[in-house]
């Protein structure tokens, strides 16, 4: 494939890799401490030597203390065994780490703010009663999942609205560069990560002459690109083209706990009427121009009508973050007309936008998942890059196969990270052992976020079976019940199924020793990778 580099418009001279990344990182804190750790052991050893039974009775007491600290703390039973692991092995760095992150540095500002703006907006979209009622006719229990995840914020079901699927990064892009060409009012770019090349660049070109044409463009992307793909003034740069640009959440050394609340979501919204969603960022290996890990696996959807405008709000909450809020209302409007070249309208079925915040105690992402393994009669089809689970979602999966159901779950084949592959594996017997059957994708990296059951519902977006997309990350997908496109999702699955090899408890048995080892030594602290 040619690699047209000319494409598009470049605003990068020179990547920004090295060794300040470490600093900026969540090892540089980790290291940090574990010296501070070491070198306090070593000190107290010389010169408390003449007072070691005194010296490890305070330790003691204090190594008491935290753990009865930490018990009282608000978290999942798995993170406190983690915690109470690393305090028991190392008090002082456990101890030190485990009161870093509850003092919430640079995130209770955050929190406080996404707050207030989930409250400002809480009737900026309202529930149409009549849609409500229909899928209650037809569906009970996705209604109640519907009541669920209004708790949590400004998230209505929707009928009129097309849904269409892409199993691959290159057909989302293909149709985002039509759709973009049309857009007359504004485009909203929300990415965890960006990088220079043939994908953004023809994407940018587009936006850049939308620009100067009077298209409001905003850009969003998380601020872990500064170190890996993009440098810190890149946002200045973006705005030379007049786009509006920042980063969420930029990294600093030491002095903020924000780093670990990363915006994980990918949206693109044009007009109101048309959003985009799912696994794929604006980067070449997306669209396997560039190769990394192999094939590269994803999967999007794309959202024509009503329900585009969640992920609107869900945009502009994210972008006001840092800002005084705007009038979101003027954004918030749906004006299309189907061109699916049918005579109805919209195609049949409900889609339910939905954002999860780590901000807040609900673990909408998981419980989401959760519930469609509960409901399910048939099957459940999963695709997902990691698998780090924890025991609720672990019995989920396990609960649904040993009703019956035909659980499948598809992974990578080649990883992009060493350990959480291995950590993945550490899930495997016990699934197997209750029936729910593996994949590895042969030819490479499986990046989707993929849900489908029953021939009726199904999930797209960008929670990842892991802890960070549970609990740690700004996530965003959506929910549908029987649309068009869950049979194209299926259909998707079976075909990648044919590039798979299965797991079994043989191929377990041969997996090399220090995947294992390394499996296990990180499944003792799993929540905090």
């Amino acid at each position: 494939m040619e690699q047209e580099e000319h494409v598009g418009i470049r605003l990068l001279k020179k990547s920004k890799q090295g060794l300040l990344s470490v600093v900026f990182s969540r090892l540089g804190l980790i290291t940090l401490l574990f010296f501070v750790n070491i070198g306090f052991l070593l000190l107290a050893y010389k010169w408390f030597s003449g007072f070691m039974p005194q010296f490890t009775g305070v330790m003691t007491l204090f190594e008491i203390l935290m753990i009865v600290y930490l018990f009282n703390c608000e978290f999942d039973s798995d993170v406190k065994l983690t915690w109470l692991m690393v305090i028991m092995v190392l008090p002082l760095f456990g101890s030190l780490f485990l009161l870093y992150t509850r003092l919430d540095i640079g995130h209770r500002a955050i929190k406080k703010r996404m707050q207030h703006l989930l409250a400002v907006t809480d009737d900026s979209l309202k529930q149409n009663p009549t849609v409500l009622q229909n899928l209650k006719e037809v569906n009970p229990e996705s209604a109640t999942l519907v009541h669920y995840v209004n708790r949590t914020g400004c998230y209505p079901v929707y009928e009129n609205t097309n849904v269409t699927y892409f199993p691959l990064g290159q057909d989302k892009l293909d149709t985002l560069l039509v759709e973009l060409e049309q857009a007359k009012e504004f485009i909203f770019l929300e990415y965890f990560i960006i990088e220079e090349g043939v994908m953004w660049g023809k994407v940018l070109e587009i936006l850049a002459r939308k620009a100067q044409e009077g298209v409001e463009i905003r850009l969003l992307y998380d601020g872990s690109c500064e170190f890996a793909t993009l440098p810190h003034d890149y946002p200045k740069r973006i705005r030379k083209l007049g786009i509006q640009c920042k980063m969420f959440a930029p990294l600093t050394p030491f002095v903020s706990t924000l780093y670990n609340y990363r915006d994980h979501r990918k949206i693109l919204v044009i007009d109101g009427h048309t959003a985009f969603t799912g696994g794929i960022n604006l980067a070449d290996e997306y669209i396997n121009v560039k190769e990394k890990h192999g094939h590269w696996k994803d999967a999007g959807i794309m959202l024509k009508g009503e329900a585009a405008q969640s992920f609107t709000l869900m945009f502009l909450q994210m972008w006001n973050v840092d800002t005084k809020e705007e009038d979101f209302n003027k954004y918030l409007t749906c004006n299309i007309e189907p061109d699916n070249g049918s005579t109805e309208r919209f195609s049949k079925g409900f889609v339910l936008p939905y954002g999860d915040y780590p901000l807040d105690d609900d673990k909408v992402g998981e419980r989401i998942y959760m519930d469609i393994l509960n409901q399910a009669t048939e099957y459940v089809h999963i695709m997902s890059p990691y698998l780090i689970l924890d025991e609720e979602m672990e019995a989920a999966l396990q609960f649904a196969a040993e009703r019956g159901i035909d659980v499948k779950i598809i992974l990578p084949g080649i990883p992009d990270k060493k350990g959480p592959y291995s950590l993945a594996k550490m899930h495997y017997k016990a699934l197997l052992t209750s029936g729910v059957k593996i994949y590895e994708y042969t030819l490479g990296f499986v990046h989707a976020k993929v849900f489908v059951s029953d021939d009726k519902k199904g999930v797209v977006g960008t929670v990842n079976l892991d802890y960070r997309s549970f609990y740690h990350h700004f996530e965003c997908a959506a929910y549908m019940y029987d649309v068009d496109c869950i049979a194209d999702i299926e259909k998707d699955f079976q075909e990648t199924l044919t590039k798979c090899r299965e797991v079994t408890f043989e191929t377990i048995k041969k997996e090399k020793w220090w995947i294992k080892v390394r499996g296990s030594l990180l499944k003792v602290i799993a929540p905090l990778i």
